[in-house]
């Protein structure tokens, strides 16, 4: 989220001499994107982020897909998903690509170790559950229906306030920026936008750890689970400024734009990253044409395959749906409402749904592990038989 934020101590210029009450100095670090062209953060820390003491290749991060099968709709029931490990390598991953890995997670263990995705930015999505993102720009808090974003690179640990938490997870290979469209020139957020600024939680504390030992991060990247251990606490930044950091928008605050008639999904547009995007369904009124067809219209997606997480609610376009659902209709053959949605929709004033869709551009891959908790039958729902 690109606007300017700092936490804790800095000193008054960049790459200048910042000292400990000892007299000796902090160590700088200049984390950011894109070669130094795109946004950054700069973090002060008592010992450097290179004192590792140990490294240990811990195996290939392998996600092993479905061979081909047929083009059809498919319907994933996730609450039967195991609830297992810690937030991060407790995931249940659904579908991918190139681009993007969807996954659930139910943690039942606290993460005895910090982690770093080298590769991309992280969304998670809280469907239930409270707790504690800590990481190295500060402690963030979370709730039901919050959006965690985690820009690439963040050294962060989950903390579940219990062991009742749901995560929907999207790893990326990209940047997780707002809709360029609801953006000035300048990065801020216009009066169009469906959420502004005010909306945005920040680290609400930078809590800095000076504890010396042995402390294990664990890095996601090439293709690789990795293993750095270092000589002093991960988290022990004294402060930092910047464009770069964790943050959290909660689903509650997206403002829905209406219209006369149905509206297209991409009103409903909250997240952009390469090759995909995120929307939010929430609690709306209904178009109010005195002939509105409030149902979505059948449509085709001819470049892009969808995904919908269903939050809670009555979701009006679908039957034999349940919460934590996730349902792919993939591009290359058209989807729209089951019979008899429609004529039921008539005359309905709002919709109390509340879903996560993921739209991406390049066709997604069903993980073999998802046949668990697969809904076979959801193929052949349309049916009127």
């Amino acid at each position: 989220m690109p606007f300017y934020h700092r936490m804790g101590q800095i000193p008054n210029k960049r790459h200048v001499q910042f000292r400990k009450e000892d007299g000796s100095l902090f160590r700088e670090q200049v984390m950011g994107t894109k070669g130094f062209s795109g946004i950054q953060s700069i973090l002060y820390h008592h010992g450097a982020p290179t004192e590792i003491v140990k490294a240990e290749f811990l195996g290939a991060f392998s996600i092993e897909y479905e061979d081909d099968s047929v083009l059809g709709y498919r319907h994933f029931q996730t609450e039967a998903a195991p609830k297992q490990g810690d937030g991060v390598l407790g995931r249940t991953y659904v579908l991918g690509n190139d681009d993007i890995l969807l996954a659930v997670s139910s943690p039942t263990e606290p993460m005895n170790y910090y982690y770093r995705n080298g590769d991309g930015d992280e969304l998670l999505f809280v469907h239930y559950g409270t707790g504690k993102v800590e990481s190295m720009f500060g402690t963030l808090r979370y709730r039901p229906g919050d959006y965690i974003v985690i820009p690439i690179g963040t050294i962060y640990r989950i903390v579940p306030d219990g062991e009742d938490t749901k995560f929907l997870v999207v790893e990326t290979n990209s940047w997780i920026s707002t809709p360029k469209r609801y953006r000035n020139e300048h990065g801020q957020l216009l009066e169009h936008s469906p959420f502004c600024e005010r909306d945005i939680r920040l680290p609400e504390t930078l809590e800095t750890h000076t504890e010396l030992g042995e402390f294990e991060v664990r890095s996601k990247t090439r293709g690789a689970l990795h293993s750095h251990i270092y000589s002093h606490h991960p988290l022990d930044v004294v402060g930092w400024d910047g464009y770069l950091y964790p943050y959290i928008f909660n689903i509650a605050d997206f403002e829905p734009i209406t219209g006369r008639i149905h509206m297209p999904p991409p009103i409903h547009q909250t997240f952009e990253g390469h090759q995909f995007v995120v929307c939010s369904f929430v609690p709306r009124l209904y178009d109010y044409h005195p002939e509105a067809v409030p149902t979505p219209y059948f449509h085709s997606n001819v470049d892009s395959d969808e995904v919908l997480y269903y939050v809670e609610g009555n979701f009006m376009s679908r039957r034999g749906i349940e919460e934590g659902s996730i349902t792919l209709h993939p591009s290359g053959i058209p989807h729209g409402p089951h019979p008899g949605t429609i004529e039921a929709s008539l005359g309905k004033k709002e919709t109390k749904e509340l879903a996560v869709m993921v739209d991406t551009f390049r066709p997604l891959k069903v993980v073999k592990a998802a046949h668990a908790f697969e809904d076979k039958n959801y193929l052949y729902s349309w049916s009127h038989k």
